[in-house]
């Protein structure tokens, strides 16, 4: 967008696309809220509970994978991209949600794994089955160097060298995850022609856009795969034909097709220059990108190294993206998701001011200029989970990291619990807790993934009926971004940029002024606020009304100069 043209879009909400007031709720499907006993979050279970999705107030649905998978990675690899997985239910149960899900207003985004598939789709069993195969090059194979070894030195995601040996022909497949998930070869026309049309599909069928998993990892840079580079496969990718792939998607599946549709890319890596291109209309290729730096600055040396929030890091980082797509491109506002731990334990005080923190939380990155992504459970404020043993976890990665630190290099299995406690992706997939009943109401049978022990206290049911509810605060956020122009558009400018504990900034429009200002801190906050705010409106605040009291220990207020 030209200047001129976000000038329109402020004075103008029409001019703005729906997504810009809109909230997203993602559904992990798996642990959201099973409705034949076995377990397993099914979507059923999902039908379910849309009155209360709709009571809280969000927009769209964002589902993660219920695709047929062996689930070595939870649905993440897909054996078929047409259908629905038998624990999940049937394409006619998927058909009742949209509907249902769309006569009360409320959108359905599906995930979008396209960077690699299961190692049992059709599509990579006869690739493997010989090197003259019409699907061999539809996944990247390398025969091996002189010495056997494999192609380069490329490590995965999930531990462990990115090649894997297929014994049928003697040559190494890539996967940048699992080895289970081998990578699709998007430099041939024919993988992105059936990619396309499975898009399509989707579409005609009722869902209404798609959140892409790790889409700018499609794009290989073609001239290092057979290079001796080391190091993660991971920064080998975003090539330049990325952004050629995703305009070419868009003109072959939206462009033309009434409707209005919202594409994510979760981009592992992205600065804030690739995201503005990316996220240009006027380049017309994806909507908003999931970026990774804000929640990558409490990790040291790897992801389950957990060391302390900086938290005017986090602050400068979150202002460094508002600034840098204010005037094209467009954020996605996110804390929690299926891969990420439970905000109020990483973020926030998750004992004695669970509520307080999960709330400031909630107002600071609701009032970012951007579209707010909240992940199940983060609207009643769920913690982490501390299971005493690795056997009671399931996420591949955190099973893999458990395994390769311990056994080939030594380290204490308590120091290494510690990390997965701290960062591992299934603080995020314990199941919903609904209510006090055995199991929080999620399931009559037995969970896939215990239930964190916390919820006979906290649960949906407890917490709605509570007199400070985080549900209710949520649910006064999401109107509040519906009804007002400033919240959706308005312009950002941070306050205190280096303070230690208060977090505080402007939303601004041509119509009103609106000041935010947080107290991150187990302590009381009385000193000089950066506005004076006499005779200020407060239009929301996370603790009883005294606006005469200094900012009290997690303490978050909104108010209208």
């Amino acid at each position: 967008m030209t200047d001129a043209t976000t000038k329109v879009i402020e004075n103008n909400e029409a001019a703005a696309p729906w997504w810009t007031r809109a909230v997203v709720y993602q559904v992990y499907p798996r642990s959201f809220a099973d409705s034949d006993g076995d377990g397993i979050g099914d979507l059923a279970g999902i039908r379910s509970r849309l009155g209360y999705l709709a009571e809280l107030g969000v927009d769209v649905i964002w589902l993660s994978p219920v695709y047929p998978s062996p689930q070595h990675d939870n649905g993440y690899d897909i054996r078929d991209y047409e259908d629905i997985d038998p624990v999940f239910g049937t394409l006619a149960d998927f058909d009742e949600l949209v509907a249902e899900a769309h006569g009360r207003g409320i959108r359905i985004v599906m995930d979008l794994v396209v960077n690699h598939t299961s190692d049992e789709h059709p599509w990579f069993v006869e690739s493997r089955s010989s090197t003259s195969n019409p699907k061999r090059d539809w996944y990247w194979w390398r025969a091996p160097r002189e010495d056997g070894s494999a192609p380069n030195g490329w490590t995965s995601a999930f531990s462990g060298p990115a090649w894997t040996r297929d014994e049928t022909t003697g040559e190494y497949y890539l996967h940048l995850f699992a080895k289970q998930q081998p990578d699709l070869n998007w430099e041939n026309p024919e993988v992105r022609q059936a990619v396309y049309a499975m898009m399509r599909r989707w579409l005609d069928r009722g869902v209404d856009g798609f959140r892409m998993d790790v889409i700018n990892l499609i794009a290989k840079r073609v001239e290092l795969v057979d290079g001796p580079e080391r190091g993660s496969g991971l920064g080998f990718t975003m090539g330049p034909q990325i952004h050629d792939f995703l305009q070419e998607m868009h003109r072959e599946v939206f462009a033309g097709r009434e409707g209005e549709y919202l594409t994510v890319g979760e981009m592992p890596g992205v600065s804030i220059e690739d995201a503005v291109l990316f996220t240009d209309p006027a380049r017309a290729e994806i909507d908003m990108v999931f970026q990774f730096e804000h929640v990558s600055l409490d990790s040291g040396s790897h992801k389950f190294d957990a060391i302390p929030l900086d938290f005017v890091a986090l602050k400068s980082n979150l202002a460094r993206w508002q600034d840098g797509l204010a005037e094209r491109g467009w954020n996605s506002l996110y804390l929690n998701n299926h891969d990420q731990p439970r905000l109020v334990s990483r973020f926030g005080n998750d004992t004695e001011y669970r509520v307080e923190s999960a709330t400031l939380w909630a107002l600071v990155l609701h009032l970012h200029r951007g579209t707010p992504y909240i992940y199940q459970g983060e609207e009643i404020g769920m913690t982490n989970v501390k299971f005493e043993s690795i056997e009671h976890y399931r996420d591949i990665e955190s099973l893999n990291h458990y395994r390769e630190a311990v056994d080939d290099y030594d380290q204490a299995p308590s120091s290494v619990l510690a990390g997965v406690h701290a960062r591992g992706r299934d603080n995020a997939r314990t199941p919903m807790q609904w209510d006090a009943t055995e199991h929080a109401g999620f399931t009559t049978g037995t969970p896939w993934i215990a239930v964190n022990p916390n919820y006979p206290e906290l649960n949906a049911e407890a917490d709605r009926a509570s007199g400070r509810s985080v549900f209710d605060f949520y649910r006064k956020l999401i109107a509040l971004r519906h009804e007002n122009e400033t919240v959706a558009l308005g312009g950002f400018e941070l306050l205190e940029p280096t303070h230690p504990t208060l977090y505080a900034f402007m939303r601004t429009s041509s119509s009103e002024r609106l000041f935010v200002v947080a107290n991150v801190s187990d302590e009381p906050f009385d000193g000089e606020l950066p506005l004076d705010i006499g005779g200020a409106e407060l239009v929301l605040g996370n603790y009883p009304v005294d606006t005469d009291a200094p900012l009290r220990p997690w303490e978050a207020r909104l108010y209208r100069l």
